[in-house]
């Protein structure tokens, strides 16, 4: 099958490129560690780690409860570009605002940094919705793919950049490691906002389904919620991805804190997280391409054996070679299963209120990786062993990929056209 790539679809895919920098920079990378021993370097580490608990926290709560009313204001409006754009632009001044913030100041940095992450999350709901813009149904899975692999090639690019800057500060003129992190901050609200303009300028979204309205707005996802309890096939895929998208987002978000425990240095771990940025890029269109095939969902539960393996691997791993490796295989399937996940769920949700559906996706993706970290710690707890805390997150594949093999595609395509229809 021949894939045509047009300018709406690099447009649409650039996105990624722009927002995946705050993800990894900022959220994975340089933030945490900064806040600690800069922003709020007088409190204990745990109090620490509460504040910025409590800031990511907040911000997901927030963005969890926004979605699906906005996207319902902007399917009625046809506005999704332009809540896009207001998010997204929000998130970069947060992020250019952190260059402000003086040393111990660490309420105004968890404040910004709150904000940074309702805009990139809030974003997030209008750009999946505009898959179904720029991708046909033949097309949608490799698209899909495409845009998460522009991704992990931007977002590792800038990181990969960044890391070279704090490691040799002196190489680019900043006096120390400090000077150089505070630039990271300025080059991800730069790269953000310049790589944000394609999607904002060349992508055409359908007409709304009359004025809108905040009004208007909430009485139509009155209407969606009474639809989602009429389809069936798609609330069997949200509760699948739900569980099985909280295992995936439980090891990206515990990898460190994992590898801490058992001895590995935040060098070590940086690195890891770099690796994964960029075997990401070329796995997931390798993806895209074995969905073309043999269907997203197949590529899914290929994603979650491997996820399936890799738990029962980091029981064992005992060398920081061991890690990379780990790693280098996250880089191979994260990717797919979040690309497929989203391409397939386009498969089974009205059109004409994409926005809507996706904020659903979008506030249970918020709401991941709650069940993972508690069966850690919990196990962890009862054994007294890190290592075993990490074999929980089974569960949580298992169960997915089981609400995920009951989803009738065939059968939601059917609801879901007698709905866009209505």
């Amino acid at each position: 099958m021949k894939l045509k790539m047009d300018r709406s679809v690099v447009s649409w895919a650039l996105y990624d490129w722009a927002n995946s920098a705050f993800a990894t920079t900022v959220m994975a990378g340089f933030f945490p560690v900064f806040f600690k021993s800069y922003w709020d370097n007088q409190a204990s580490a745990a109090t620490s780690t509460f504040h910025l608990g409590v800031s990511n926290s907040v911000a997901s709560l927030v963005t969890m409860l926004l979605a699906p009313v906005l996207g319902a204001i902007a399917d009625s409006g046809g506005m999704r570009r332009r809540f896009l754009g207001f998010f997204a632009f929000t998130g970069v001044l947060s992020t250019l605002g952190l260059l402000l913030v003086a040393e111990g100041n660490w309420m105004l940095a968890a404040l910004l940094y709150g904000f940074g992450t309702i805009g990139f999350s809030g974003a997030n709901t209008f750009y999946d919705s505009l898959l179904v813009e720029v991708a046909d149904e033949k097309r949608v899975d490799w698209v899909s793919a495409f845009g998460f692999s522009m991704g992990y090639l931007g977002g590792g690019l800038l990181f990969g950049f960044n890391v070279w800057m704090v490691s040799s500060p002196q190489t680019f003129g900043f006096a120390g490691q400090l000077e150089a992190v505070r630039f990271s901050f300025l080059t991800v609200g730069i790269w953000w906002a310049v790589f944000s303009l394609p999607v904002l300028l060349w992508v055409n979204e359908r007409p709304g389904t009359g004025a809108g309205g905040v009004r208007k707005g909430l009485l139509q996802l009155r209407n969606t919620l009474g639809d989602l309890r009429r389809l069936r096939v798609v609330i069997l895929f949200l509760i699948g991805y739900w569980l099985y998208i909280d295992g995936v987002d439980t090891i990206v978000r515990m990898a460190v804190d994992y590898g801490l425990s058992i001895g590995f240095q935040q060098e070590d771990l940086l690195l890891a997280l770099l690796i994964t940025q960029l075997v990401g890029f070329p796995s997931a269109l390798v993806f895209g391409r074995f969905a073309l095939k043999w269907g997203p969902r197949n590529g899914i539960f290929c994603c979650i054996a491997v996820y399936v393996g890799i738990t029962i691997w980091a029981v064992f791993i005992s060398s920081v070679v061991e890690f990379y490796l780990i790693a280098m295989v996250v880089g191979l399937v994260q990717g797919g299963v979040q690309a497929l996940s989203r391409s397939f769920y386009s498969r089974l949700i009205p059109k004409n209120k994409s926005a809507e559906f996706f904020g659903f996706y979008n506030m249970l993706g918020k709401f991941a990786a709650v069940i993972g970290p508690l069966l850690m710690g919990l196990v962890g707890v009862l054994t007294g062993s890190p290592r075993l805390s990490i074999l929980s997150i089974i569960i949580l594949f298992l169960a997915g990929a089981y609400f995920l093999s009951k989803v009738d595609e065939v059968e939601g395509r059917r609801q879901a056209a007698e709905l866009e229809a209505l």
